[in-house]
């Protein structure tokens, strides 16, 4: 059986998932509409790093 060997405040116990807490995704604003979108996926209207790559409905 493990055995500590020293003895753990319960204020060190509580520090122990303090890192785990959930963040807000990170945004990212387009450079040639100025919308804002998640990193490393395309906009609304379908602009990804100041060019269009999807087509969508408003074009057409």
């Amino acid at each position: 059986m493990a055995v500590q060997k020293s003895r753990v405040s319960p204020s060190r116990r509580g520090q122990r998932r303090s890192h785990d807490a959930l963040k807000g995704p990170t945004l990212s604003v387009e450079q040639t509409t100025g919308e804002t979108h998640r990193r490393h996926h395309i906009s609304a209207d379908g602009h990804y790093r100041g060019k269009k790559i999807l087509s969508t409905r408003q074009d057409d």
